[in-house]
């Protein structure tokens, strides 16, 4: 089985419908992970989701902000979500596969926090929220073991990790999303699975590599100064599995796009 996983931050997922049901159509991923889906778990519009195919839907959201959710082709159950920092923020979801080779695979989707725009935690709140975020997804990994056997998390991490996944390392150092504070956190989070990058699996460290690119930029396409924010990440157990990797960059140019776009991770099982 050749198991398609996408993750794609949409920004509002009832704004941004039509282009969510056009990637659907076109790429057919078996699981789709949302993130920022900025709506109420009653408020989701699940049923455009079910005609479109996507029958197993599991939602973690809120009025406005955050939110998550898992949309597959394929069955699934042991829905479960996990608060951090109890503040009541919907930021993670996981699921379990059913039936099909994928039989006990387990998927974690989540929205780390941005961290707002000041890189210090006496003064910004958002970003020592942020770095709170990261020690207790690295606590929770190491105490539960989640990455043992097959596993799959993805999701929008809101970190630029390497040199080559920022447009300028050098212009970015002291930029929220790239510094080396989160960097540093950031590998530890990935060591407590462990966790392999299943994107620099496929595309070497050398090779620029965004995800993300700002809607500040006039011509976001000709300045080309994106972000690799967006990440998948496999358990060990998966390593042999990574088959290919897709990057829709185009979705940045289409109607009342998201500032992201749908990164494709697909799995040989």
């Amino acid at each position: 089985m050749k198991l398609k996983i996408s993750t794609w931050n949409i920004n509002s997922v009832r704004l941004r419908l039509p282009i969510v049901l056009q990637f659907l159509a076109t790429e057919k991923p078996h699981v789709l992970c949302l993130q920022e889906t900025k709506c109420r778990d009653a408020e989701f519009p699940l049923a455009a989701f079910k005609d479109a195919g996507y029958r197993h839907i599991a939602i973690n959201g809120q009025k406005g902000y955050h939110g998550v959710a898992t949309l597959a082709r394929i069955p699934f159950d042991t829905h479960f979500k996990k608060e951090f920092c109890a503040k009541g923020d919907a930021r993670h979801t996981s699921i379990v596969l059913r039936e099909t080779a994928a039989d006990g695979l387990s998927i974690h989707n989540f929205y780390i926090p941005a961290g707002g725009d000041e890189p210090d935690p006496v003064l910004n709140e958002k970003f020592a929220h942020k770095l709170q975020f990261l020690d207790e997804m690295q606590a929770w990994f190491l105490a539960d073991k989640i990455a043992e056997g097959r596993a799959v998390l993805v999701g929008d991490l809101n970190i630029a990790p390497l040199e080559h996944d920022v447009w300028s390392h050098k212009a970015l150092l002291k930029i929220v999303s790239h510094t080396p504070v989160e960097v540093e956190r950031f590998a530890r989070v990935q060591g407590a699975g462990p966790w392999v990058d299943a994107m620099r699996a496929l595309v070497p460290e050398t090779e620029k590599l965004y995800t993300w690119w700002s809607y500040r930029a006039a011509d976001w396409n000709a300045a080309d100064k994106g972000r690799r924010l967006d990440h998948v990440w496999v358990s060990e157990a998966l390593r042999a599995s990574i088959g290919t990797l897709k990057i829709e960059r185009e979705a940045r140019g289409w109607d009342r796009p998201s500032d992201h776009v749908p990164v494709t991770v697909t799995l040989n099982l």
